[in-house]
């Protein structure tokens, strides 16, 4: 079966813009480009509040709240424009509606929980798409030189994905961890939920309690470690290339092909995790 793609006049105009402008953005910058230093380094600011929570990335906090803003805006959008015959945007968000509460059907054992499931590994997978395809799209940043200067970034680096940022992960790995607990304890009662801790055998206790502060540390570092280190990897191979048309196809293939996959990876660990406390 053959497949093509239609794009309408609109979005020929708006790609036949952008490649014109990245072009001559490339051949401007070509010649011209030192290695980029401070590499790794982010825009933070210090706040007076004690310890860990004293710093602020500006950079993690716009981009999430850009986010957030847009899925707002489709999740509204498409409410408003569902019909009995759907456009080829409702099928495509309603493919992958069906397919999440699918995946979290089979999974979730307790069928009182598999809707706040469903809600949760959706939003999680649908705003770490999102954050991940940043990474695949040149954009404006702000970055940090080696002797702690702003510089402003010009389509030399992509838009700043706020999962390259292991705060974010974190807070949603975390987040996963409770809520599983807290369903468990639902679902169990208080005592049944205890009990799990020495199970099989009580001597097992420390391996449990250990195993469970373990998840949500792979569960974030495994996203972290591959958009922010893909990141850096293409940043310095762009270097290599004086930021040409190279960088366009490895940017793309960290953002939009490994950034789905570990959006995915991400939602059905979040689910399996779930899942597992929700076991009888």
């Amino acid at each position: 079966m053959k497949m093509s793609v239609n794009f309408s006049k609109s979005e020929k105009i708006f790609l036949g813009v952008f490649f014109v402008a990245y072009a001559i953005v490339a051949f401007w910058n070509f010649g011209k480009v030192e290695f980029p230093s401070g590499v790794g380094h982010i825009w933070q600011i210090k706040i007076p509040l004690p310890s860990i929570f004293g710093t602020l990335n500006p950079m993690t906090i716009i981009m999430t709240a850009l986010l957030l803003a847009i899925l707002i805006y489709i999740a509204v959008d498409f409410k408003k424009h569902l019909r009995k015959i759907p456009s080829r945007k409702q099928s495509a968000i309603e493919m992958v509606l069906s397919f999440m509460y699918d995946l979290v059907k089979d999974v979730v054992p307790a069928e009182e929980f598999v809707k706040p499931v469903f809600y949760i590994a959706t939003t999680l997978f649908l705003f770490i798409l999102f954050s991940n395809l940043l990474g695949g799209i040149p954009g404006i940043g702000i970055g940090v030189s080696s002797g702690g200067a702003l510089k402003l970034n010009l389509f030399t680096d992509t838009w700043h994905s706020p999962t390259g940022d292991l705060n974010t992960n974190v807070t949603y790995a975390v987040m996963v961890l409770f809520i599983s607990h807290i369903f468990a304890i639902k679902l169990k009662g208080l005592k049944e939920w205890a009990k799990t801790f020495i199970s099989p055998n009580p001597i097992m206790l420390p391996m449990n309690i250990i195993g469970e502060f373990a998840k949500p540390i792979s569960h974030s570092l495994r996203l972290f470690g591959n958009i922010a280190g893909g990141g850096i990897m293409v940043l310095m191979l762009s270097y290599l290339v004086k930021y040409t048309f190279v960088p366009v196809i490895l940017w793309g293939f960290f953002g939009f092909f490994v950034g789905t996959i570990q959006a995915f990876v991400f939602s059905m660990l979040a689910i399996a995790y779930i899942g597992v406390q929700l076991e009888q």
